[in-house]
């Protein structure tokens, strides 16, 4: 059976006796802290199990993407390295949430295997909770055993440890035994020599557990006590690449067709046909492995990034992207290469894996432009330490070097130096990244002194959104010492108009009033453990006065229209671009915004205009803004309110509403999008893999703009003499340049032409090698083309030219190809050490290269010291 036909006969199977097939949830884990991704079938199904909530059907089955590559399940290490680990896999299961229970979860799992499968009885093993003597004082699951015993031989059940068959959420929650489904696939002989019931949980590859059937019964209380759940529950789970393996007859998961597909083209690509090397087989299996893993988490909405989840798929791209750079001679991108054959074998089963193709194909490539650069310069520079070691182990702060200034992972690091024969000196790593922390911190720190109460009461009542000046008092400050920012004040006020910064909006600024007119100014507002901090250069006079507390009212107004506008972008972008948009961060300042989104490429010139025209309609439209407190979040959510990802929301938030835009927002927003005048985009650029971020300007700083623009316009006609028609003059004056640029052009080549009649004379011929180092008035172009005109018409040279211009030293060398390779000579290599001289770098091909410095002064020792390469 194809892999296609296994999991449509699970499926169709479990419908058949009454369970609600369900698609497999996102592998991305948002509402849960617990986790980073679904690694378990059961994940989608927890707030059943906890009670939170009720099932919707009493019977469900579906087939569950896992991925498991951190914390307490960490599969990543062993992956490539055997047959049947896996980052990511699919977990067939069948579920009741009190319904059914272990009589008929053990008959139709029985039933599946022997009856729809077709596995061989006599291959199957069963194992059942064997009882525990520990404080649980369980006894052995008979009821299980009973069961199992109407089916098969007493002697195919055996019994397993609590380790083993007594499964547990955590350390509180729903928990009871579980029964295991083992197969042996080993050839007949061996089977003879040894029963698979001593193979069972032994690590053996070939004898391995097929689907888990956990019996849901207890509940794990807080002192550790179990007590019975009043209702009983089955979970069970079948790993769906291992029951490929048992059912179509091999005995490697990566030699199903779940893999077959992916190691064919990578062998395609790289040219490394599977099964003829160790080496390289590690290396493919790590590659077909990890492309999965990384497509379908992309799919489901997680970039590759620096931090959390993001990074736990960047370092999983990186491996395979390492394996194949290193054993599969792999330099350039390949492996988005491969999400064209993912989606033919598993789009149809999972859908969002085909609607998502071009996004997945266009991150993992950026993925990969950016750390093949990080890998080749790290590999080299690895090598020069490596060279440098004096005995086997590398120094850790050397590593951390690599790390630092390269972002070359120190995972990848320990692998190649555990690979080459040599040990990272791992304490000494770890003690630079340590003192390179306490650095920052040193920098950063600030002391604070206690807090002093003025006027004790209840927490700051923020009116902002409704008044910006309000009676105040301070209910109390504090002095803070900064090496960054000197002496600063954080007040807490009773009453606060002031705007703390979050959301992206900046915090507000403004005054106290005291009641003789004294002023002090707020430099910033702030929010920290939910209090609204106001900070200052200085206290007040009489800190126990009441004060009128003032925000600055234009440049909050510039502020809150620039806010309404990244709403309005958000929104002009998904109509553009398309549903994949999604909000990464944004800046919302007086004087410009920024706002960083997820998107692949970057926007055409066509593109940032339909953007534009989008948002302008909507200012030119004058949509009021309709803004709501105390929404409860699911019915803000069954509206359409848009909950950006990474964010912290309460039971009930507040939305923000204007024409077809409403999102979760909490903060200040303009009345009407005519207040916002014009919108205007400055620029677009990447921020990382798969994020785009756009900054733009709004009102006050678009007619600034626009009168800049006129300011230079003027002064350009000014300098054409006030021309009628200053683009056609400036054409004009291109045409000239540009002809007066081909006339110097052929200068040089002249002048070239006429030099190398003179340097062919000056020749020196050494043991057959026609050699010269010549110091020339050549720029880098005319220099190429002298020596590639010599190399045409004179054997076996070898020539290295240098020139000053524009006080920056040159160097250029030509080696003839037959003599590079006679005399292994490289010219990149030979390059890069004459560089010194001239205190710069360079590099190139093996017959070709340049190097460039900022000591024209060394030319000469470059010209003396290449006669040394033909000893």
């Amino acid at each position: 059976m194809t892999s296609r036909e296994i999991r449509s006969r699970f499926l169709t199977f479990f419908k058949d006796r009454g369970h609600r097939i369900v698609p497999s949830a996102p592998l991305v884990v948002k509402d849960d802290p617990t986790l980073l991704f679904v690694n378990a079938g059961m994940n989608p199904f927890k707030e059943y199990f906890l009670g939170v909530s009720n099932p919707k059907y009493p019977r469900v089955a579906d087939t569950q993407k896992c991925l498991r590559v951190s914390g307490k399940h960490n599969d990543l290490e062993e992956v490539g390295r055997d047959t049947y680990h896996h980052t990511l896999f699919e977990m067939l299961g069948n579920w009741s949430f009190g319904d059914y229970f272990k009589e008929e979860t053990i008959g139709w799992a029985w039933e599946f295997l022997t009856e729809v499968c077709g596995i061989d009885r006599d291959r199957l093993y069963v194992t059942i909770f064997e009882g525990s003597s520990d404080a649980d004082a369980l006894e052995r699951d008979q009821e299980a055993y009973d069961f199992w015993k109407a089916i098969l031989p007493e002697d195919r059940i055996l019994m397993g440890s609590k380790k083993d068959n007594f499964w547990e959420m955590g350390d509180q929650g729903p928990c009871g035994p579980c029964s295991e489904i083992h197969v042996d696939i080993r050839p007949e002989e061996e089977r003879r020599k040894t029963p698979g019931s001593e193979l069972v949980n032994q690590d053996h590859p070939e004898v391995v557990e097929i689907w888990n059937l956990v019996f849901i019964q207890y509940n794990r209380k807080a002192d550790g006590s179990l007590e019975p759940l009043p209702e009983k529950h089955i979970d069970t789970g079948m790993g769906f690449e291992r029951l490929c393996m048992v059912l179509q007859g091999v005995r490697s998961n990566y030699d199903t067709d779940l893999f077959t597909p992916l190691i064919r083209e990578i062998g395609k690509i790289t040219g490394k046909d599977y099964g003829q090397s160790e080496e390289d087989d590690i290396a493919i299996r790590v590659i077909a492995d990890h492309i999965r893993a990384v497509s379908f988490t992309i799919a489901d909405g997680q970039l590759p990034g620096n931090s959390g989840a993001g990074y736990v798929i960047r370092r999983i791209l990186r491996r395979a992207i390492r394996y194949g750079f290193t054993f599969l001679g792999a330099r350039e991108p390949f492996m988005f290469r491969l999400v064209g054959t993912l989606v033919a074998e598993m789009g149809e089963a999972f859908p969002e894996l085909a609607e998502q193709r071009r996004l997945v194909e266009n991150v993992v490539r950026e993925e990969e432009v950016s750390f093949l650069k990080t890998l080749e310069q790290g590999l080299a520079r690895l090598d020069a330490v490596i060279a440098e070691t004096r005995g086997k182990t590398v120094d850790g702060g050397r590593a951390f070097e690599l790390y630092d200034t390269f972002g070359f992972p120190i995972d990848l690091t320990s692998l190649i130096l555990r690979e080459r024969g040599y040990e990272l000196d791992r304490q000494g790593f770890d003690a630079a990244m340590k003192e390179q922390k306490d650095r920052s911190r040193a920098a950063s720190e600030s002391a604070a002194e206690d807090w002093v109460k003025v006027h004790p009461g209840p927490a700051s009542e923020f009116v902002g959104y409704d008044a910006l000046e309000a009676r105040s008092r301070i209910r109390k400050y504090r002095k803070v010492e900064s090496k960054k920012t000197g002496t600063l004040y954080q007040l807490v006020l009773d009453t606060t108009p002031f705007y703390p910064e979050g959301g992206g909006q900046v915090g507000d600024s403004g005054h106290l009033e005291g009641s003789g007119g004294a002023v002090t100014e707020i430099l910033d507002t702030r929010k920290e453990n939910n209090e609204i901090l106001h900070i200052t250069e200085a206290l007040p006079e009489d800190p126990g006065a009441e004060f009128l507390a003032v925000v600055d009212a234009e440049r909050r107004k510039q502020t809150r229209r620039n806010h309404t506008a990244t709403h309005l972008l958000h929104q002009a972008l998904r109509e553009v671009l398309g549903s994949h948009v999604e909000q990464k961060g944004s800046a919302v300042q007086p004087g410009y915004l920024r706002f960083d989104f997820s998107h692949f490429s970057k926007l055409k010139d066509e593109e940032l205009r339909r953007v534009e025209d989008f948002v302008n309609e909507r200012i030119a439209d004058g949509l009021d803004v309709e803004i709501k407190k105390g929404v409860p979040m699911q019915e803000a959510l069954e509206a359409g309110a848009m909950a950006l990802f990474g964010e912290k929301y309460g039971d009930t938030v507040r939305t923000v509403r204007f024409g077809d835009s409403i999102e979760l927002c909490g903060g200040t927003h303009a009345d009407n999008t005519a207040e916002i005048w014009h919108f205007k985009i400055l620029s677009e650029s990447a921020v990382a893999a798969g994020v785009r971020r756009i900054e733009a300007i709004t009102s006050d700083a678009v007619r600034e703009y626009f009168a800049d623009k006129e300011r230079v316009l003027e002064a350009i006609r000014t300098r054409l003499k006030n021309a009628q028609d200053p683009l056609q003059a400036v054409e004009s004056l291109q045409e000239e340049n540009a002809g007066l640029k081909k006339e110097l052009e052929r200068l040089k080549r002249e002048q070239a032409g006429n030099l190398k009649g003179d340097l062919k004379s000056a020749l020196d011929k050494r043991d057959g090698v026609h050699f010269l180092a010549r110091q020339v008035d050549l720029d880098a172009s005319s220099m190429k083309d002298l020596a590639f005109q010599l190399g045409g018409e004179v054997e076996d040279l070898f020539l290295l030219l240098g020139s000053e211009q524009d006080g920056k030293a040159l160097l250029t060398l030509y080696i003839s190809k037959g003599l590079a390779a006679e005399k292994d000579l490289n010219a990149g290599a030979i390059i890069r050490e004459l560089g010194k001289h001239i205190q710069g770098g360079g590099g190139g091909q093996p017959f070709f290269a340049t190097a460039g410095g900022k000591n024209p002064s060394g030319i000469g020792k470059a010209l003396e010291a290449a006669a040394s390469y033909l000893q």
